[in-house]
C-alpha cells in the first residue's frame, strides 16, 4: 500500500474474529494490522461489524431484539476502548452500508421503535380537498427517521469512549436507496460522508460503458449530501467478480483511473478500494482484489499509484479547490421514489416509466444529457437545494418525471422562478402530492407557476415522437400529456393538441413538457434532438464552451483562485477531437504526466483516456 500511494485503508472490525463462543475476547489479529499500519504510516478507517450470520457479507443494519442491541453496545465499548489509542486509527464507520431498499426490517427492536415513532408522528390531514387518503407513505417516512436515529445513536455511543474521533458513514446502492438517506441530518453528527460504488452490485441502471457516468452521478449525489463536510468514496470495486455481484466484471486499469479522477473532480477527497486482497471463503471468496493470488500487484494497482502520485504533486491546488458549477441542478424527490414503489404492480408488459427505477432513470437521463454537453450538473434531493437566495439568474432546475411533489414545494419553486431561475419539467412530474392524491383532479397547486394544467395523459407506446413546427422531433416514452393552457405560451402543438408550454413568472420562466422526453432519449439512445432543444435553454456559467455534442464525454471542473483544473474522460468508444471556446490558457498537463499539451482550442482525447489539465 505504501509503495502504491495508498495512505488509508478500511478494515471491518469483525466481532466474530475477536470474540469466541465462550465470550472471551482476543484482539491480537487486529492489533497486528494496526501496528503494521503505524509502521508504514497508513491510516485505518475502522468499520464496526458486530457478529452476524456466516453468510451475511454486508452485516445487519439494525439489531433484531434487545439482546442483540445490548451485545452491540458491549461490542462498541470493547472495540473502541481497545483501539482508540493507536495512532494509525483515522476514524470509525458506524454501520457498513445502511439502506434496505425501502423495506422495514421487522423484529422486536424495530417494532418497538415503530410504535414509539407512531405516537410522536403527526399525520397529514385525513382528507385533501374532500378526498380520503387511501395510500400512505408512513413506512417510508419511518425508515427515513429510523436510519438517522440509529446512526446518531451509534455516533454518540462511539464518542462516549473516543470523544475526539472522526465519524464516517458509507451508504450504498445510491440510485435505489437514496430516498431513505437524510443526508442533511446525517451531517450534524458525521465528520465525513461516504458511499460504496461497486458497479457489479450498484450500477444496475447502467451498461458497462456507462459505469464512469454512474460514478459521476453517484459522486454528485454524495457531494450534495455532504454539503459542508468532506466526502470520499468509502468503497470502490477493486477487482474481479466470479459469483458475487449482479453483473460480474473486472475493472480495467483505465476504469480505475477514470473513477478516481471523477471522484476528485467531483470534490471528493479520495477513495478506498474493496479490496486489497481476496477473502479465502464465503460468497466473495477469491474475488474483488487488487492483488493477484500470489499477492503481487495487478495493473489496477499501478493505475492507483500513478493517480496518487499526480494528486500528491498537485496537493496545493487540490487542497483549496472547489467544484465549479454551471448552475444546473437535476433534482430527485424522495416522495416520488416512495410513490413509485407503492404504485408498481406486476405486469406482462414492461415499460421503464412505470417500473421501479423510472423516477431515478428520468433524472439520470437529464444528468447524462448535460454531461455530454460538457456541463457538470449537480444531482441532489429536492430538500438539499438552497432556496434561500435572492437571485437565481442563470440557474436552472430540472424536475424529470418526479411523480409526487409535496404541495409545500410549490412556494419554493415559485420563489426560485420569480427570482430569475428557469424550471424545466417533464413527464408526470407533480401527478401526486405527498399523500398520493392526484393533483390534476384536486386543484393543481402548480397551475399558476406552470401557466397550464393537464387535460389528460394518454398511454401511447414505448417510444413515440413529440414534434413541433420547427422540425424538432423528440423521442418520448409511454405517456403523452395534453395541456389546458392558462397564461403559458405554446411550444409544441399537434392537431390542435398542446403538448408543451413556456410560462414567464416574475423574472424567470418554466418550460413544461408533460411527456417523458428525458427517458425517451435514454431508451432510444438518441440525445441529439433533446440537446438541440436544451442548448438554447441553458446559460453556461463556465469560462469555456464546448462546440458540439459529445456522447460518452465526462467533464469535471475544479477551481482554486484564478486557476481551473479540468478532468476529461472519454467513454465514447472512439477517439474524440474536442472543440471549445475559452479565453483560458493551458498551463500544463496534470495527468498523464508524460502527455504533451498542444493549443487550447482543440483537444485530442483517445478512447478510454483520462486527461487532467490546469488552466489560467
Amino acid at each position: 500500500m505504501k509503495e502504491s500511494g495508498m495512505k488509508i485503508c478500511r478494515i471491518r472490525m469483525f466481532e466474530s474474529y475477536m470474540r469466541d463462543d465462550s465470550g472471551g475476547w482476543d484482539f491480537s489479529l487486529f492489533d497486528r494490522a494496526f501496528k503494521l499500519a503505524e509502521k508504514y504510516n497508513i491510516k485505518i478507517l475502522a468499520t464496526l461489524f458486530p457478529r452476524t450470520g456466516k453468510n451475511d457479507i454486508g452485516g445487519y443494519k439494525f439489531p433484531k431484539n434487545d439482546d442483540v442491541y445490548r451485545s452491540l453496545l458491549d461490542y462498541i465499548q470493547r472495540v473502541v476502548m481497545h483501539f482508540k489509542s493507536y495512532s494509525s486509527l483515522y476514524g470509525w464507520v458506524l454501520v457498513n452500508e445502511p439502506g434496505l431498499g425501502g423495506n422495514i426490517p421487522y423484529g422486536d427492536f424495530t417494532e418497538k421503535k415503530l410504535e414509539m415513532w407512531r405516537k410522536e408522528y403527526v399525520p397529514e390531514s385525513g382528507k385533501r380537498a374532500g378526498y380520503p387518503l387511501l395510500i400512505d407513505l408512513i413506512d417510508q417516512r419511518f425508515l427515513l427517521d429510523y436510519n438517522t436515529w440509529f446512526l446518531e445513536l451509534l455516533a454518540d455511543e462511539v464518542r462516549k469512549y473516543d470523544s475526539g474521533t472522526h465519524i464516517h458513514e458509507n451508504n450504498h446502492d445510491i440510485f435505489k436507496n437514496c430516498a431513505e438517506y437524510d443526508f442533511p441530518r446525517w451531517c450534524t453528527f458525521l465528520n465525513s460522508l461516504g458511499g460504496s460504488a461497486h458497479p457489479s452490485w450498484h450500477f444496475g441502471f447502467f451498461e458497462r460503458d456507462e459505469y464512469a457516468l454512474a460514478m459521476s452521478a453517484n459522486s454528485e449525489i454524495l457531494r450534495s449530501g455532504a454539503y459542508a463536510i468532506p466526502w470520499f468514496m468509502t468503497e470502490i470495486q477493486g477487482g474481479n467478480n466470479t459469483y458475487s455481484g449482479y453483473k460480474p466484471f473486472c475493472p480495467t486499469k483505465e476504469e480505475i483511473e477514470q473513477w478516481l479522477w471523477i471522484i476528485i473532480g467531483s470534490g471528493g477527497k479520495g477513495g478506498i478500494f474493496w479490496s486489497l486482497n481476496p477473502r479465502a471463503s464465503g460468497l466473495e471468496a477469491g474475488e474483488w482484489a487488487l492483488l493477484d493470488f500470489q499477492n503481487k500487484p495487478t495493473d489496477r494497482v499501478e493505475a492507483i499509484k500513478e493517480v496518487a502520485e499526480a494528486i500528491d504533486a498537485n496537493r496545493d491546488f487540490l487542497s483549496s479547490a472547489y467544484v465549479s458549477e454551471p448552475g444546473i441542478s437535476v433534482l430527485y424527490v424522495r416522495e416520488s421514489l416512495w410513490a413509485e414503489s407503492k404504485m408498481v404492480i406486476k405486469s406482462p408488459v414492461s415499460y421503464e416509466g412505470r417500473m421501479i427505477g423510472g423516477v431515478m432513470k428520468s433524472a439520470l437521463s437529464f444528468f447524462e444529457l448535460f454531461t455530454c454537453m460538457g456541463l457538470n450538473p449537480s444531482l441532489k434531493e429536492f430538500a438539499e437545494f438552497d432556496f434561500s437566495k435572492a437571485d437565481y439568474s442563470g440557474e436552472t432546475i430540472i424536475l424529470s418525471h418526479q411523480i409526487a411533489l409535496p404541495t409545500t414545494y410549490c412556494r419554493q419553486l415559485e420563489w426560485f422562478v420569480s427570482r430569475g431561475g428557469k424550471l424545466i419539467v417533464d413527464g408526470l412530474t407533480g401527478f401526486f402530492d405527498e399523500n398520493m392524491i392526484n393533483t390534476m383532479k384536486t386543484e393543481f397547486p402548480f397551475q399558476k407557476l406552470f401557466g397550464a394544467n393537464i387535460s389528460e395523459f394518454k398511454a401511447i407506446g414505448n417510444l413515440f415522437e413529440l414534434k413541433n413546427d420547427r422540425g424538432l422531433s423528440l423521442p418520448a416514452h409511454l405517456w403523452q400529456g395534453l395541456l389546458s393552457v392558462n397564461t403559458a405560451k405554446v411550444v409544441f402543438e399537434t392537431d390542435n393538441k398542446v403538448l408543451a408550454v413556456r410560462n414567464h413568472y416574475g423574472e424567470g420562466e418554466v418550460l413544461w413538457i408533460p411527456s417523458l422526453v428525458g427517458l425517451g432519449a435514454r431508451l432510444s439512445k438518441n440525445y441529439e434532438p433533446l440537446y438541440r432543444l436544451m442548448k438554447n435553454e441553458i446559460k453556461n456559467r463556465y469560462p469555456f464552451e464546448l462546440k458540439g455534442f459529445y456522447p460518452g464525454l465526462i467533464l469535471k471542473v475544479l477551481r482554486s483562485g484564478n486557476s481551473y483544473m479540468t478532468v476529461f474522460v472519454n467513454k465514447s468508444g472512439k477517439d474524440i477531437r474536442l472543440k471549445w471556446k475559452t479565453d483560458l490558457k493551458p498551463v500544463r498537463m496534470v495527468y498523464p504526466e508524460n502527455s504533451i499539451l498542444k493549443g487550447s482550442k482543440t483537444l485530442f482525447i483517445p478512447s478510454e483516456a483520462t486527461l487532467v489539465i490546469e488552466w489560467q
